[in-house]
């Protein structure tokens, strides 16, 4: 067991300061996903929420679990949850045992820490870009047929409407993991061809994607990042991808949907400002995992 001295910058949670925090967070994430885990209980699909948990690395168990981030030390009654879990190390402060998130799993984490810092600062320093009107969605089955759908659900307009609406704007994905799903002919009528290295070139505060994979990039840090941030990025990923399946070309009316019909003036009008407010949330969200990379650097 490792002794930490009193002059560390380490913070010592007792269990009356800790628990709190993590019943609250486990509250949380039953209300925000409880009537998920209950369809998927019984083997039933769903074409909005499942990509929160399918194309995101996390599985509804490893979201539930609360971690207070680097710098705590947890201490008393509860500790053993933690004893031998990745990233942790048992620890004595002041005559007392505790947990904490080891100094050598921040040092393995050190390439992603500066990549999340370099991408998110970058981000932030761009003009947002409010003119895409999510078409990404309808790039992903341009001219595709059946085989190009990504879910089990009717096209709104059919294949001819949808692809006369990508005819009929252009497209202005800045986004490369939204790019890269383009259906061969989509790809050619993007205003820039993407590539890996666009991420850290193209990302911008309005792209309703770079907002949902804030939750990525917190979550792929793991226990250096306190919970409680972690599921703020994932509230604000749950709300972006209904906004973007809600503007896609699916009809997701019997899921409870309404569309955002981004094929008509109103309905694009609907989405710059339900995605403004997006970018907003995101923004604060940026400077808050900013101040804690840079605590982490």
């Amino acid at each position: 067991m490792t002794s930490v001295g009193s002059d560390t910058d380490l913070v010592v949670l007792g269990p009356d300061r800790w628990h709190p925090r993590r019943r609250a967070h486990g509250e949380r994430v039953d209300e925000m996903i409880g009537a998920y885990l209950e369809r998927r209980a019984v083997g039933e699909p769903h074409p909005v929420l499942d990509f929160l948990f399918t194309y995101y690395s996390l599985k509804p168990g490893h979201l539930r679990r609360w971690h207070p981030g680097h710098g705590s030390v947890l201490t008393g009654a509860g500790i053993e949850d933690y004893s031998g879990r990745t990233g942790y190390v048992n620890v004595a402060v002041g005559g007392r045992s505790g947990v904490t998130v080891s100094s050598e799993f921040l040092d393995r984490r050190s390439s992603a820490i500066d990549f999340v810092s370099t991408l998110i600062g970058r981000t932030a320093t761009r003009p947002a870009q409010l003119g895409c009107f999510g078409l990404h969605e309808w790039a992903m089955v341009y001219r595709g047929g059946d085989e190009a759908l990504r879910h089990d659900v009717p096209l709104r307009l059919g294949h001819d409407g949808t692809d006369a609406v990508v005819e009929s704007m252009p497209l202005r994905c800045t986004h490369y993991d939204a790019f890269r799903f383009f259906t061969p002919d989509a790809l050619p009528r993007n205003a820039i061809e993407l590539t890996p290295e666009h991420r850290l070139l193209t990302e911008q505060p309005g792209c309703l994607h770079a907002s949902m994979d804030l939750y990525k990039w917190v979550a792929k840090l793991g226990p250096l990042m306190p919970s409680e941030l972690l599921l703020d990025c994932f509230a604000l990923s749950m709300t972006a991808r209904e906004l973007d399946m809600r503007a896609s070309p699916y009809d997701l009316t019997a899921y409870g949907y309404s569309p955002v019909r981004v094929e008509t003036p109103t309905g694009r009008a609907e989405y710059v400002r339900a995605q403004s407010a997006i970018a907003e949330r995101a923004a604060a969200l940026r400077v808050a995992i900013g101040h804690l990379l840079a605590d982490l650097r």
